[in-house]
C-alpha cells in the first residue's frame, strides 16, 4: 500500500481576515481557505456589502441545487462578469427563460446518448499521441499538461467542428483561452459594495484581444461549416445550425450558436485536460494503483487501441478518474446568487447574497469522506462505498444545472488514460512541485515536467487479492 506524505500547503493555518482572503484569492480562487474549512457544514460570512454562505453538507447542497434550485439557479456576479465578453449569454451564465431555451436545445446534442458518434474521434486521436510518443526516446521529458491541453484540444474541435482545424486554427483557440484566463479577474469588487449589474467593470485590454481571438476564428469556422453539404458530417456546429426550439421551431442565431460552442469548447477542453494531468501525477505517485491499471488494460484490451465498447469493462480506469475528479474538481468553487429570500438550516440567506458549494472543501470532508486526503480509487469500484451521498459528488456539479457534456468528458478521458497508460507510465520530475491554482478551473500549475517511459507489457502485474488493503496515497493537497 503507497503512502506519500507530502509538505502541508495550504497558507493559512487558522481563520484568514477578509483583506488576507481577498489578496490570496485574486490568485488563486482555492487559496483562501484555511484548514478549518474541510469541517464547515453550512457558515456565512461578510464581505464588506456581500453576505456569502457556504454549503458543505450532502443535504445543504440537495436542498441548494435542487429543491430549491430555482432560488439559486443564478450564477454569481463574479463568475458572470468574468465570462460575459467571451460567452454573451451562453449557457454556462445564462439563467431564467434565456437557460431554459438553449438548455432545451443544447442538451440533446450532447446527452449520453449520442455519445457513440464521437467515440471515434476521441480513440483516433488518443492514438495519434501514442504514436507521437511512441517515437520519443525513453525517459523523454514532457510537459504533461500541455501535452494533455493539445489532445483534448484536437479532440473537442474535431467534435464540435467535424473536422481537422489544422495547428494554425487550433493554436488561435487554445492560445486565446489561454492568455483570456491569465486577464480575467477572479473577484468582482462592484458585487462586494452591493453595485448593481449595469455599473462599468474595468477590464484589462488583453481581455478583449483574447475575446476577439476566439470570436474571429469561430465565426470563421461557422461560417464554413454552415457553406458545408448538410448530412455530409456529424458534429457539434452541424447540430447546433440544424436544431429548432422544441417549442418554437425558432432556430439559433450565429451568435447564440458561437457562444454554445465556446461553452462547449471550454467545458470539454480545459477542465478535461486538467483532470487527465491531475490523473498522470497521482499514478506516478502510486505505482501499486499504476499497477493494477496496467494489469486491467492489458487484460481487457489485449494491446488494442480502447473503444467506445471497452468503456464498461475499464471499470478501474473510470475509478480512477473519479477518484481524480474527486480530489481535483474541475470546477472547484459553483457559485450562485440568491434570486429571492431563502432560509437554509434555519438561517435566514436575503435575497442578493451569494452562496458557494465548494467541490474542493466537500469532496474531502472530515466525517463524510473515508481517508479524505488519500488517492483511493478503490472506493469508486462496485461494493468500495463509492460517495457517502449522491450530493456529496459534485465534480459536474448537480442538479438542474450539471453539466450536460458529462457523460462526454468521462468517456473521452477513460478511453485517453486506457490508450496511452497501456503503452506508456509517466514519471514526475523529482524537483518539480505540483500545486493546484484555479483561475477559470483547477490546474496543476503552469507547467507539469514528467518523462515518458515505454512499457514493457510482457512482466503483466498481479492483482491484488481481497485481503489486500485498498491504496491509500495521501494526496498532497489535503487537510492531514
Amino acid at each position: 500500500m503507497s503512502e506519500f506524505i507530502p509538505p502541508y500547503p495550504y497558507r493559512f493555518p487558522h481563520e484568514p481576515s477578509i483583506w488576507q482572503r481577498l489578496k490570496a484569492c485574486r490568485k488563486n480562487l482555492i487559496g483562501m481557505w484555511a484548514e478549518g474549512a474541510f469541517d464547515y457544514d453550512f457558515v456565512s460570512t461578510q464581505v464588506f456589502k456581500q453576505r456569502i454562505f457556504v454549503c458543505n453538507t450532502p443535504e445543504t447542497v440537495q436542498y441548494a441545487f435542487n429543491t430549491r434550485n430555482a432560488a439559486f439557479e443564478r450564477k454569481s456576479p463574479s463568475m458572470r462578469h468574468m465570462l460575459q465578453p467571451l460567452i454573451d449569454d451562453g449557457l454556462f451564465i445564462s439563467d431564467g427563460e434565456v437557460w431554459r431555451k438553449r438548455r432545451r436545445i443544447v442538451a440533446p446534442i450532447i446527452h449520453v446518448s449520442n455519445t457513440s458518434a464521437f467515440a471515434p474521434v476521441m480513440t483516433d486521436t488518443a492514438r495519434e499521441l501514442a504514436d507521437r510518443w511512441g517515437a520519443l526516446p525513453d525517459g523523454t521529458q514532457i510537459d504533461a499538461l500541455a501535452e494533455m491541453a493539445q489532445l483534448t484540444a484536437e479532440i473537442i474541435c474535431r467534435a464540435i467542428f467535424g473536422q481537422r482545424l489544422g495547428q494554425e486554427r487550433t493554436h488561435e483557440i487554445v492560445e486565446g483561452f489561454t492568455d483570456f484566463q491569465k486577464s480575467v479577474s477572479l473577484i468582482d469588487i462592484p458585487s462586494l459594495f452591493a453595485l448593481p449589474d449595469w455599473w462599468p467593470r474595468l477590464r484589462p485590454r488583453s481581455l478583449f484581444r483574447s475575446t476577439h481571438r476566439i470570436q474571429r476564428t469561430l465565426d470563421e469556422i461557422i461560417e464554413a461549416c454552415r457553406n458545408r453539404v448538410p448530412g455530409t458530417e456529424h458534429s457539434f456546429i452541424r447540430a447546433l445550425l440544424d436544431a429548432r426550439d422544441e417549442e418554437t421551431g425558432e432556430l439559433l442565431s450565429n451568435d447564440a450558436i458561437r457562444n454554445e460552442a465556446i461553452v462547449i469548447f471550454m467545458a470539454g477542453h480545459e477542465t478535461t485536460a486538467n483532470t487527465m494531468a491531475f490523473a498522470w501525477f497521482l499514478l506516478s505517485q502510486a505505482r501499486d494503483v499504476e499497477a493494477r491499471l496496467h494489469e486491467e488494460l492489458d487484460r481487457v484490451l489485449g494491446g488494442r487501441t480502447p473503444s467506445l465498447e471497452d468503456v464498461p469493462n475499464l471499470v478501474y480506469t473510470r475509478a480512477i478518474i473519479e477518484e481524480t475528479l474527486r480530489l481535483y474538481p474541475p470546477i472547484p468553487v459553483l457559485a450562485r446568487e440568491a434570486v429571492s429570500d431563502e432560509v437554509i438550516e434555519g438561517q435566514a440567506v436575503p435575497k442578493r447574497s451569494m452562496l458557494l458549494v465548494v467541490p474542493f472543501l466537500l469532496h474531502r470532508k472530515r466525517g463524510l469522506w473515508e481517508k479524505p486526503d488519500h488517492f483511493m480509487p478503490e472506493r469508486f469500484l462496485p461494493g468500495g462505498g463509492g460517495p457517502p451521498s449522491k450530493w456529496a459528488y459534485v465534480p459536474f456539479s448537480i442538479g438542474p444545472r450539471i453539466c450536460a457534456g458529462m457523460a462526454f468528458g468521462l468517456t473521452e478521458a477513460i478511453i485517453c488514460l486506457a490508450t496511452l497508460a497501456q503503452r506508456f507510465t509517466l514519471e514526475l520530475e523529482p524537483d518539480h512541485v505540483v500545486e493546484p491554482v484555479c483561475l477559470v478551473s483547477l490546474r496543476p500549475g503552469e507547467h507539469l515536467p514528467m518523462r515518458v517511459h515505454h512499457r514493457r507489457q510482457a512482466a503483466k502485474p498481479a492483482m491484488p487479492t481481497q485481503a489486500e488493503k485498498p491504496s491509500a496515497m495521501v494526496c498532497p493537497f489535503g487537510h492531514g
